[in-house]
């Protein structure tokens, strides 16, 4: 049975950071930075100019994410802080017309970018990713958590890269409730920790 650890993506996790998005799907190129900035700005920016981003970003603090070790080798990633620091949510028309809770509000976090390297799919590492992203919400003053998952059995097949905000089911298993369901596949949920 192979040893699952989780830990907080911080400067001197950086290089696990890179080589836990780096494999498999669009992590290399996105560096968790699609929620954090406008879709302009996003299209503007290089693949490295992102990275830079990431970096400062982990460099401030707090950490915006939490990173999988399986066996003591990078392996996952999770995006979780205020959904405050994502601008992009605000500016998402099917969440900000559907979520219950008002957008200024910083006790509500959001679950937005999972990335699990292709060699550890497959092997429930989003459940466990998803299970340390509530403690850690929780434990740094969360109230709620808003999630963006998409629903697998209605709409189209999705291929793996699009799967990058979790299924639903995964968050229904660690007690998400839909509160909404703006599109036929893509349910907003939330789960209460204060």
């Amino acid at each position: 049975m192979p040893k699952i650890t989780i830990e907080p993506a911080t400067s001197d996790r950086f290089d696990d950071a890179q080589h836990a998005l780096t494999g498999g799907g669009d992590g290399r190129s996105c560096q968790c930075q699609w929620w954090t900035l406008t879709n302009a700005e996003f299209q503007k920016s290089s693949q490295a100019e992102r990275q830079e981003l990431l970096r400062h970003e982990i460099a401030a603090g707090p950490p915006p994410a939490l990173i999988a070790y399986v066996d003591g080798e990078p392996a996952g990633w999770v995006r979780v802080g205020p959904r405050t620091d994502q601008i992009r949510i605000g500016r998402t028309r099917i969440i900000n017309e559907t979520t219950r809770e008002p957008l200024e509000d910083s006790s509500v976090w959001a679950v937005s970018c999972f990335v699990v390297r292709k060699e550890h799919r497959g092997n429930g590492l989003t459940a466990h990713l998803l299970a340390a992203a509530i403690d850690y919400a929780r434990d740094n003053g969360a109230r709620i958590i808003e999630a963006y998952p998409f629903d697998p059995k209605t709409g189209p097949r999705k291929s793996a890269n699009d799967l990058y905000h979790g299924v639903l089911s995964t968050f229904e298993s660690a007690g998400f409730v839909e509160i909404a369901r703006p599109q036929p596949d893509r349910p907003i949920v939330t789960l209460e920790v204060a």
